[in-house]
């Protein structure tokens, strides 16, 4: 496919047999709009689609990686080319955002989470709530030593963020630690939790991350495929796309209630101002 010219992101190729995606709103400290989400899923095409390209790096400019989603933000799937067959963007009641999430949030991270190359996640500062959906999918993760980690949502009476693999990634009681509080979790807690595979001081991530990355490049590409496939769909076998889907519902549920409830709005007011607050640098 041609390369594709990105606003929200970067591409490049650092070394050789590396492709690397970086988020590029350091303003916004990188919250995801749709058309980032968007730009993103072609940049993991691009890289997927190139036979020289062996490793993906997913990175972020400035000092904290995501603040999770753009809550101010108006734009919907209808105003991008599609990527799942979900459709219905601007139905009404909780079909239309549901449709939406389903196609930018879900399905979307489940595509990169199956990209048939090691993906490695390069992450500093804050990583919140939406921005666990990006780096989750990854198939490694190195962080710097300021990195932490939460999922605050459930203060907006929902049941976590779209990608749900809280469980898989911290363990059962700290995932529902994580959600019920709201705390952030620090790189070297995550660490000892096997949601991390490697903790560095600050100076030494981008280095770190990318030596690994040529290591990794220099492996067969089929294998490289193969031993990654087969971990992911040891993971399916224990019903990980089903309580993925499941909790999926939820989410939407806790959405609709909240349309209820609250004159329309999606979410339980009270929780925007803890969100905003704990996304702040």
């Amino acid at each position: 496919m041609p390369e594709t010219t990105f606003e929200r992101i970067r591409y490049d190729v650092p070394v050789h047999g590396v492709a690397r995606i970086t988020l590029a709103r350091p303003e916004t400290r990188n919250a995801q709009d749709y058309q980032m989400l968007h730009e993103l899923d072609r940049a993991f095409q691009q890289a997927t689609l190139n036979d020289d390209v062996r490793v993906i790096v997913l990175a972020a400019d400035g000092p904290h990686f995501s603040s999770g989603h753009d809550l101010l933000g108006n734009a919907t799937g209808a105003d991008f080319e599609p990527h799942c067959m979900t459709g219905g963007y601007l139905q009404p009641g909780q079909a239309g955002p549901m449709a939406n999430e389903e196609e930018s949030y879900l399905g979307m991270c489940w595509r990169w989470r199956n990209v048939p190359k090691p993906t490695i996640a390069q992450v500093q500062g804050k990583v919140i709530a939406g921005g666990l959906m990006l780096v989750w999918p990854c198939d490694l993760i190195i962080a710097s030593e300021d990195a932490t980690f939460a999922d605050p949502t459930v203060a907006l009476a929902v049941n976590g963020h779209e990608y749900h693999t809280h469980l898989w990634e911290l363990g059962a009681r700290k995932a529902k630690e994580m959600l019920f509080r709201g705390h952030a979790l620090t790189a070297r807690e995550c660490e000892r939790l096997g949601m991390i595979n490697h903790v560095v001081a600050p100076d030494d991530l981008e280095e770190f991350t990318l030596e690994m990355a040529s290591e990794i490049a220099q492996r067969p590409a089929f294998g490289l495929k193969l031993a990654k496939m087969s971990v992911n769909q040891g993971l399916e076998a224990q019903g990980q796309l089903n309580a993925l889907h499941t909790a999926f519902a939820l989410r939407q549920t806790g959405h609709a209630n909240a349309r209820a409830v609250f004159d329309g709005i999606p979410v339980d007011p009270s929780g925007i101002a803890v969100m905003r607050q704990l996304s702040k640098g």
